[in-house]
């Protein structure tokens, strides 16, 4: 019976199964995720030694004849022991400006809370009289022109995937040293996001 009901509704061209103009066909929205603004600066060339000291002088153990000390406008910690607070940088006295103006700019747009829970108070350090790794010219933190931070988590050879500076919230604290003529290594060669250099003599 059943088999002949089924034959009766194919000769009058009926179907238990849909066809193509039955099926309506359903595109969902494609939600493309949301685009990052993408930082774009000046093309970098790390200065030589010879450029560097023909702009900062000759490095010394000391920092002798061209060390100076800035107040920071808020207390920094020391990296490697967040108990220690850090209050006074040294650096070179050709850049001690630029710097004042970084640490101040940092502190009025993010607010001393939001700089701790970023962790850009992280003082990973300023002068430094060292060569660069695994290389014999001088590092820039030798002319004490550079300052690292939160270097626990913007590690030497860690890229953009992972480096904390890498990510959005970062980025006004980037501009901000970009601003007053620092570049940042991360930006520029995708690894050491910890480090800030002077730049703007050599732009």
């Amino acid at each position: 019976m059943y088999w002949l009901l089924r034959q009766i509704k194919m000769l009058l061209g009926f179907s238990n199964q849909p066809t193509i103009k039955d099926i309506e066909v359903i595109n969902p929205e494609v939600v493309q995720p949301e685009k990052q603004e993408v930082m774009s600066y000046p093309k970098f060339k790390q200065p030589t030694t010879q450029q560097l000291i023909s702009k900062f002088g000759k490095p010394n153990e000391t920092g002798k004849g061209y060390l100076t000390i800035i107040q920071l406008p808020y207390p920094m910690r020391l990296a490697w022991d967040k108990s220690v607070k850090v209050t006074r940088m040294s650096c070179h006295y050709l850049v001690a400006e630029a710097f004042e103006k970084v640490f101040k700019d940092l502190l009025d747009h993010y607010g001393y809370e939001e700089i701790v829970r970023l962790g850009i108070d992280l003082f990973g350090g300023c002068f430094n009289y060292r060569r660069m790794r695994n290389g014999t010219s001088w590092s820039t933190h030798a002319f004490a022109i550079s300052v690292d931070l939160d270097p626990a988590r913007n590690k030497l050879k860690e890229t953009s995937k992972t480096a904390r500076f890498a990510r959005p919230e970062y980025k006004l604290m980037i501009d901000i040293f970009y601003k007053h003529g620092f570049i940042n290594l991360g930006v520029e060669k995708n690894y050491d996001w910890m480090h800030f250099q002077y730049h703007k003599v050599f732009r």
